[in-house]
């Protein structure tokens, strides 16, 4: 057993898995406590690296292409302090530090760990369900369907349509943006009528504004991260895109008759809202242009 314990968190490997518990400190990120211990196995890692600073130094993780749904729904935009797979160490436990290293760099050797992508998730994500509040509103997924419950902050837009939801049958992937200094985030589900439309998250019904308490918008991760568990993996829609883009390039400029369908639909409810008084005459004109914009 090869294990370093700091106030950041403690890692430990076995031979088979590394397991790492985030630090109980306050200043450990709201994201790794909530996300809590997490088990990799070795088939999933394709190295591990010790990066020296001036006072400490950083054990750093490297998984593979698309063994974890975290880093995969992420995209590798999580903040440097929520990243569960960097470990703050201690300028006098480095030592320790680079021995726990060798040992996960000499049994990927004595295992043949292929470096590559995976084929297939290797890690199971967070567990379910799971529910985040956010300023524009709740987002719950109990592993079969997303539900979003609007905030009274939210637009006018979003509450009117009522609470939406999305069962994994409709969902197309996940797409995730951390708020960034003075930047929104966002968390927006896309499906198969969704996929062709690109409205601001704000005006969007299938997206949540991350415009609050980035402490905790960041928590939206572990949804996206435990719906994307539970879609197609990565490798499996290779053929499907390719599909998709010969099919757009041979119908040129024009749009499928699904897309027309989808079309027809938003602005329909879009003018259910306008006539029953939900949206003024000012909010209507400028989202039924987002709405064609988008398509």
């Amino acid at each position: 057993m090869a294990e370093i314990i700091q106030r950041d968190g403690t890692w430990a490997f076995d031979g088979d898995t590394v397991r790492i518990t985030p630090g109980l400190r306050r200043s450990v990120p709201l994201f790794r406590q909530t996300y809590g211990e997490i088990a990799v196995p070795l088939a999933a890692v394709s190295g591990i690296v010790l990066e020296p600073e001036r006072r400490r130094g950083r054990l750093r993780l490297r998984l593979r292409e698309g063994a974890d749904p975290l880093l995969q729904a992420t995209g590798g935009r999580l903040p440097d302090a929520a990243d569960p797979y960097r470990l703050t160490v201690d300028a006098d436990r480095t030592g320790v530090a680079e021995y726990v290293a060798e040992e996960i760099r000499r049994a990927l050797l004595l295992d043949r760990i292929p470096k590559g992508p995976a084929k297939a998730y290797l890690l199971p994500g967070p567990p379910v369900p799971v529910s985040v509040r956010t300023s524009d509103g709740t987002v719950s997924f109990d592993g079969t369907r997303v539900r979003i419950d609007w905030a009274d902050t939210s637009e006018r837009v979003k509450r009117a349509t009522g609470p939406r939801i999305i069962t994994m049958g409709d969902l197309v992937q996940v797409e995730w943006l951390p708020p960034t200094g003075h930047e929104d985030g966002s968390l927006r589900f896309v499906t198969r009528e969704t996929v062709s439309s690109r409205l601001p998250p704000g005006k969007d019904p299938y997206a949540l504004d991350l415009w609050g308490s980035a402490r905790r918008d960041l928590l939206t991760a572990l949804v996206a991260a435990a719906v994307t568990a539970r879609l197609p993996h990565p490798s499996t829609r290779t053929a499907t895109a390719t599909a998709t883009a010969t099919a757009t390039a041979t119908d040129g400029e024009h749009p499928s008759p699904a897309h027309h369908d989808v079309l027809l639909r938003r602005l329909r409810e879009l003018g259910r809202l306008h006539r029953d008084g939900v949206l003024t005459d000012e909010e209507f004109a400028r989202t039924k242009a987002l709405v064609l914009r988008g398509f």
